[in-house]
C-alpha cells in the first residue's frame, strides 16, 4: 500500500510541474510582493522613525506582522479552496470511496498549496530584507522554531475551514474571522498593548498573536531559544491542542457528512 509520504510527494511533484508550466503565476506573486513591500515602506517613512514600537523600526515591524497574518489567512483559504472545489465538481464523494483516509485525503489535496503560502512568506520576507533593507537580527535557531510551531497552528486552522465547510458549509465563516478581527487583535499593524486593556487580554488568547511576536523577536532581534522560552511554549501549548483537536474534528465531520448524504452540499 502507498505510504503517506509517497502520496505527498507525488501530489507536491505533480503540483510542482503544473506550476511550472504556469510561470505568470510567478510574475503575478512577486508583483504582489513588491507592491505590499513598498507600501509598507513609504508608509513607514511617512510615519518617520520616531515610531519604533518595542524598539523595532516600523517597517520590519509590519513586514514580519503582515507576512505571518497573510500565510494564516492563505492557508485557511487553501483547505476551504480545495473542499470548496471538490464539493462543487463533484469529485469529494468519489474521492471518499478510495482507501486513503479521508482526513487524510482532504489534507493531502490541500497541501500543495499550503507549501506555496509557505514559500510566498519566505519571499516576502526576504525581498523586505533584500530590497527594502529591513533591518533584522536573526537568530537561525529561534526563527526555525517559530516557524515550525507556527506551521502546525497554521495547518490547524486550515482543517478547521475544511471542517467547518464540510458540517456547515461555513468555512468562509472562519476566512472572515481572521480577516475582519484577528488583524486587529493580534499586534499586526501595532503593538497590542496599545489596545484597550479587555482587548489586550483577547489579544493574548489567539495562537496568530504569539506566532506575530514570537517571528518578530527571533528574526528582528536576535532573542535565543532561551530567552523565548515562554512564547515557545505558548506556541507549543496552541498546537497541541489545536492540532489533534483539529483532525478529529475533520474526521467526525466527514463522517457524518458521509452517513447523511451531505458530502456535496455547499
Amino acid at each position: 500500500m502507498t505510504s503517506t509520504l509517497d502520496k505527498l510527494r507525488a501530489i507536491l511533484w505533480r503540483d510542482l510541474l503544473t506550476a511550472i508550466r504556469h510561470r505568470s503565476g510567478f510574475v503575478v506573486t512577486l508583483v504582489g510582493v513588491f507592491t505590499e513591500l513598498a507600501a509598507f515602506y513609504f508608509l513607514s517613512r511617512a510615519i518617520g522613525p520616531g515610531f519604533r514600537p518595542g524598539g523595532i523600526e516600523y517597517f520590519p515591524f509590519l513586514m514580519v506582522g503582515t507576512g505571518i497574518y497573510t500565510f494564516f489567512v492563505m492557508s485557511a483559504q487553501a483547505f476551504l479552496s480545495s473542499v470548496q472545489e471538490a464539493q462543487q465538481t463533484g469529485t469529494l464523494e468519489v474521492l471518499m470511496t478510495t482507501s486513503t483516509a479521508p482526513a487524510e485525503l482532504v489534507i493531502l489535496s490541500s497541501i500543495s498549496a499550503f507549501a506555496g503560502n509557505l514559500v510566498n512568506l519566505l519571499v516576502y520576507l526576504l525581498a523586505g530584507v533584500a530590497v527594502f533593507r529591513a533591518s533584522i537580527h536573526a537568530n537561525f535557531f529561534s526563527c526555525v522554531a517559530v516557524l515550525v510551531l507556527s506551521l502546525a497552528i497554521a495547518l490547524a486552522l486550515g482543517i478547521v475551514a475544511a471542517t467547518l465547510q464540510v458540517a456547515f458549509q461555513k468555512g468562509s465563516a472562519l476566512l472572515w474571522l481572521l480577516g475582519s478581527g484577528l488583524w486587529f487583535l493580534s499586534g499586526t499593524m501595532f503593538p497590542i498593548q496599545t489596545l484597550p486593556r479587555p482587548l489586550e487580554l483577547i489579544a493574548r488568547a489567539i495562537p496568530l498573536t504569539y506566532a506575530v511576536d514570537g517571528m518578530r523577536k527571533a528574526l528582528l532581534e536576535g532573542q535565543s531559544m532561551m530567552t523565548m522560552a515562554p512564547t515557545l511554549a505558548v506556541l507549543g501549548c496552541f498546537a497541541a491542542i489545536l492540532l489533534p483537536l483539529a483532525l478529529a474534528g475533520l474526521s467526525l465531520s466527514l463522517r457524518r457528512a458521509r452517513q447523511n448524504g451531505t458530502l456535496s452540499f455547499y
